[in-house]
């Protein structure tokens, strides 16, 4: 079963790389993390404006429709939260959230090689396995 699981790569930045990014989807601020990513038909995006996204649908389609509405919404809003979710990054590849492991481990290997480079503070794997990730809230 291991096979079928998928994944997804996301990179910690520092706050002044973080802005750059952010403004800066072919990422000219970083040119090796740039080099990766074009390399493998990467993208990053920020994990909180990713979640913004979430909230700003499940406000136009109605929040009943959308589960971790609540929670989302509560992260966004806690200044703590907030400020390490604007300095995470999901690598997107090909334009999908989780990818395989081919990929995945490929990537992986460039992106480490990058940590400590230019504001590039760490790189955390995750995987589609439920018993890895935990569950979304009760409520």
């Amino acid at each position: 079963m291991e096979n079928a699981w998928q994944f997804q790569l996301r990179i910690a930045v520092s706050a002044e790389l973080a802005g750059a990014l952010r403004t800066d989807p072919a990422c000219s601020s970083h040119a090796a993390l740039g080099d990766v990513l074009r390399g493998h038909h990467a993208s990053l995006k920020c994990q909180f404006d990713a979640f913004a996204d979430y909230v700003s649908e499940a406000e136009r389609m109605g929040p009943e429709n959308y589960p971790l509405y609540q929670w989302t919404r509560e992260t966004i809003e806690n200044p703590e939260k907030k400020a390490r979710y604007l300095r995470s990054f999901t690598v997107y590849v090909d334009g999908n959230e989780v990818y395989g492991r081919e990929i995945a481990d490929l990537m992986e290997t460039e992106l480490l090689a990058l940590v400590g480079d230019g504001g590039i503070i760490s790189v955390t794997r995750f995987d589609t396995n439920p018993a890895h990730n935990p569950q979304p809230p009760a409520r």
